[in-house]
């Protein structure tokens, strides 16, 4: 494997550590009509936002929801409740406006956009494929970045070549460059996905995988024994993968490589990248594990009813908006959290402080 040919493609993140901005943004916040620190949570949210676009007066424009869609090789082992048709037929879904992700983005304003990693079927051309036509404004527009009709069965060999990573992960920062806007918001389709996730964080932050796996999309006792026993034989398989993308090869998916890629290039462009659940946590993982700095720019929407997650935001030090037990994946908990970052926005931009409201202040 070609490990080199894999980080000459990685950009370089500086962190954003601005300590006279920090203290600035804090003194707006604690001068605001209201006892100090009494917005609790949306004080730090809008603290963070304010830091990750370097602006005092922050506003978000143009969110991009970015939901990647691929097929996985080891679902063939049994490791899913739901058969691998799910990915596509969840595509069509999302495409036709029907999905929770459709629903939530277009009720928050967020442009909608599905992206073809490896997904094991073709689509058919429509209206809003940028491809042929330019999308219709406030439609889900479908990206076609297909690599592979799925990855390989990561239980019998690597999921993916080295050239297939480096192309997901170029194809995850072009894709961004292509995007306007300020903010991305993380989404995953794939039949099977949640053991890439198991199996990443258990390489990468060396814990049992037995702790780190659940049901994903429904499985029961049984099957989900099956499925600890099936990750526990890639674990083995592929007990020299070591490095970040040596295991995102061994053991990924082309969809979380994509979207490794388009953290990147998304905390190179100082965007906010507002994270999903399980899945796409994975994807910041590995993203950090090249790029420290990357975890500066991101904010984690819930913590996901999956056990693998709360050990891996605990890794990250990362504290989530929501704790709904939501595990649906799609992009939900991004877009369902988005309005807390508006408001966060709105506070430090709109509301008075003291001095500009004649408010007496505590003495």
């Amino acid at each position: 494997m070609s490990d080199i040919r894999l980080i000459a493609s990685i950009p370089s993140i500086p962190s954003l550590h601005d300590t006279g901005l920090q203290s600035r943004v804090q003194h707006l916040l604690d001068q605001k009509t209201k006892p100090v620190g009494s917005l609790g949570q949306l004080e730090q949210l809008a603290l963070r936002i304010a830091c990750i676009l370097g602006d005092e007066q922050p506003v978000l424009q143009a969110p991009q929801m970015l939901v990647f869609a691929a097929d996985h090789g080891l679902a063939a082992r049994g490791v899913s409740a739901y058969p691998v048709d799910v990915t596509w037929q969840m595509v069509e879904n999302f495409l036709a406006g029907g999905a929770a992700v459709s629903v939530l983005a277009r009720h928050n304003g967020i442009a909608l956009n599905v992206v073809d990693c490896g997904v094991a079927r073709d689509f058919a051309v429509r209206e809003q494929d940028p491809a042929h036509k330019l999308p219709v404004p406030g439609e889900p527009r479908l990206w076609r970045r297909k690599i592979a009709y799925g990855s390989a069965d990561c239980s019998v060999g690597p999921a993916m070549t080295a050239e297939q990573c480096a192309m997901a992960l170029r194809n995850g920062m072009v894709l961004v460059q292509q995007l306007p806007g300020n903010a991305l918001l993380l989404g995953e389709m794939g039949i099977g996905n949640t053991s890439s996730a198991s199996l990443l964080l258990a390489r990468l932050c060396n814990e049992p995988i037995e702790a780190v796996t659940g049901v994903g999309t429904g499985l029961d006792a049984a099957g989900l024994a099956r499925k600890v026993e099936v990750l526990r034989q890639v674990l083995a398989l592929h007990a020299g993968a070591q490095e970040p993308l040596d295991v995102l090869c061994a053991m990924g998916g082309l969809e979380i490589a994509t979207m490794v890629g388009a953290v990147l290039q998304a905390a190179v462009e100082r965007r906010v990248i507002v994270v999903d659940g399980f899945i796409t946590t994975a994807a910041v993982l590995v993203a950090s594990r090249l790029q420290p700095a990357v975890l500066e720019r991101c904010i984690y929407a819930h913590r996901s009813g999956e056990p693998g997650h709360t050990r891996m935001l605990a890794h990250l030090q990362a504290q989530p908006l929501l704790d709904w037990q939501l595990r649906l994946g799609e992009g939900s908990g991004a877009a369902l959290a988005w309005p807390l970052l508006q408001s966060a926005c709105a506070i430090l931009r709109e509301m008075a402080s003291f001095a500009s409201a004649g408010v007496s202040q505590q003495s």
